[in-house]
């Protein structure tokens, strides 16, 4: 047989849903369908069969398979699926091998000699220095699918009370171009890479019952999943970038939410707020903000313990360690705790408004104290 450029998205689209249930089975996943677009089924994606909970979704999108883990692992498709599960049996694959796979398992003819673009390697493959700033900006422009956002005007653009009893004003949510879902009944936020492109679109649900599958998720909108990788981008930086270069400072928060609060609490000329929109800050996150050269990025991550002792804090403040030590020499890096009680677990540093915050943002500590 010849051999062939591999292309993923030709390859992905011979796989319709009715094989992904057939795989999810066969991986021990205890699918079931919801409807004819959508799979629910376990995170096999992080854990073994028979563990975890049932919150691995899989969308049929612009006719391919887009499974997403509300739970941890956040958005990827089949062939990553199948590096996660055989990581989950301590084998590493790659994509070239998880593609042989679901070749034979599926039986579609695609040839065998498999070679991978350069485009398609994973992040860290291809990640330069931090301080390249066209190689980073230019990374990120191949990184995306952008999109006009001018649909977003046919939503309404009501006053969202719940958000506004929680500290977010609504002269920032229409700034941010926050809208509303009547049809799914969620606030839409919308995603924009450092140069305002329209990347993606997440949902917070304010249904009650659907919260269990995740309070914020990617939007479902006229039959298109709007997912992008989260990793790839911080959310808000295209608005607060021009403050952080001016200011030297920047703020990470965990959530767009915090974000949005911490506008709302100083100002849009004060924003130097950005969101990784999860718990892991990655190489990519840092190197974004790196290109705007700031004295000091703060870490202001939600808080996952109930005291400064103890076994959540050592995890908690782990992370923290990793991350000063992965870009800790390239520039000032700060860190938000609550030693005194001024939030709740789970709480975001902001959460509790704008003078607790201050407190907060006083008294971060370097990563000597947490050592």
């Amino acid at each position: 047989m010849k051999d062939f450029k591999f292309d993923k998205n030709e390859f992905k689209r011979q796989i319709n849903m009715d094989m992904m249930f057939n795989l999810l089975q066969y991986l021990g996943a205890n699918p079931e369908r919801k409807n004819r677009t959508t799979i629910i089924s376990d995170t096999i994606c992080h854990n073994h069969p028979g563990e975890g909970s049932h919150k691995l979704y899989t969308y049929l999108n612009d006719d391919m398979a887009i499974m997403h883990c509300y739970t941890n692992c956040d958005s990827f498709d089949v062939l990553e699926l199948m590096i996660k599960v055989q990581a989950q049996k301590g084998i590493t694959w790659t994509m070239i091998d998880a593609a042989k796979f679901l070749n034979n398992f599926f039986a579609l003819n695609f040839e065998q000699k498999i070679t991978i673009p350069k485009e398609e390697l994973q992040d860290w493959q291809y990640l330069q220095k931090w301080n390249k700033v066209d190689q980073v900006q230019q990374k990120q422009k191949n990184t995306f699918k952008t999109y006009n956002d001018n649909f977003l005007h046919n939503f309404p653009h009501p006053r969202i009370l719940n958000w506004e009893r929680e500290g977010i004003s609504s002269d920032i949510c229409a700034a941010k171009n926050i809208c509303y879902d009547p049809k799914n009944d969620g606030i839409i936020i919308p995603h924009y890479d450092i140069d305002g492109e329209l990347i993606g679109v997440r949902e917070r649900t304010l249904i009650k019952d659907e919260e269990i599958n995740g309070k914020y998720r990617p939007a479902y909108i006229d039959g298109k999943l709007w997912n992008h990788p989260l990793g790839f981008n911080l959310y808000n930086l295209n608005w607060s970038k021009e403050n952080i270069k001016n200011i030297g400072t920047a703020i990470v928060f965990e959530g767009e939410k915090s974000s949005l609060q911490y506008a709302s609490y100083f100002g849009l000329n004060n924003d130097i707020s950005c969101a990784i929109c999860g718990s892991n800050f990655s190489n990519h996150q840092f190197e974004l903000l790196a290109s705007l050269k700031p004295k000091e990025i703060i870490i202001a991550l939600d808080k996952q313990y109930q005291t400064d002792s103890g076994e959540e804090w050592a995890k908690w403040t782990k992370k923290f360690i990793e991350i000063f030590n992965k870009y800790g020499k390239y520039t000032h890096i700060s860190f938000i705790v609550d030693r005194k009680g001024l939030l709740e677990y789970k709480d975001s540093p902001t959460d509790k408004g704008k003078n607790v915050f201050l407190q907060l943002y006083k008294n971060r500590e370097s990563v000597s104290g947490l050592r």
